[in-house]
C-alpha cells in the first residue's frame, strides 16, 4: 500500500483536488437552484 501511495502521489493529489472542485460546483448549482425558486416565488407574490 505504501509503495502505491509513494509512486502515485501526483495522481492522488489530483483526484482529491478534482473531488473538491466537483463539490464546490455542486454546491453552487444547488444555491443557484434555490435562488431561482425564491425569485419565482417573489415575482408571484
Amino acid at each position: 500500500m505504501m509503495d502505491f501511495l509513494s509512486q502515485n502521489q501526483m495522481y492522488i493529489v489530483l483526484v482529491i483536488v478534482l473531488l473538491i472542485w466537483a463539490g464546490i460546483v455542486w454546491y453552487l448549482m444547488r444555491i443557484d437552484k434555490r435562488l431561482t425558486q425564491l425569485e419565482n416565488q417573489s415575482k408571484k407574490g
